[in-house]
């Protein structure tokens, strides 16, 4: 039980050293205890990556339905504050999760 712990709490530090890769390669190769966990662990990565590419091409669709170029500095200064923000978060949830999962809570 002990190694399901450290693989499943290291599903969330992998936010330091593969994000993307090591959870995938876990949910593949692990038990089911532990996929549940890759499984968080990655779209917990992933989430604000997909909050970024969708910030960004709205704001090029909001440049190119308004033709200005104030409103498109203006659409990813908010693109890259909310992207930060909800990095921020997800990054101190993988943090807490994974000492959560590590001692047992």
């Amino acid at each position: 039980m002990r190694a399901n712990q450290v693989l499943s709490s290291l599903c969330y530090f992998s936010i330091f050293f593969a994000p993307f890769l090591f959870p995938i390669i876990v949910y593949f190769v692990a038990d089911e205890e532990v996929k549940s966990h890759a499984k968080s662990a990655f779209w917990s990565h992933v989430i604000p990556f997909l909050v970024l590419v969708v910030g960004i091409i709205l704001s090029g669709v909001l440049g190119i339905g308004t033709q200005g170029e104030i409103a498109v500095g203006i659409g990813i200064v908010v693109t890259y504050g909310i992207f930060a923000l909800i990095g921020l978060c997800f990054f101190i949830w993988n943090i807490v999760k994974g000492i959560k999962v590590l001692l047992g809570d």
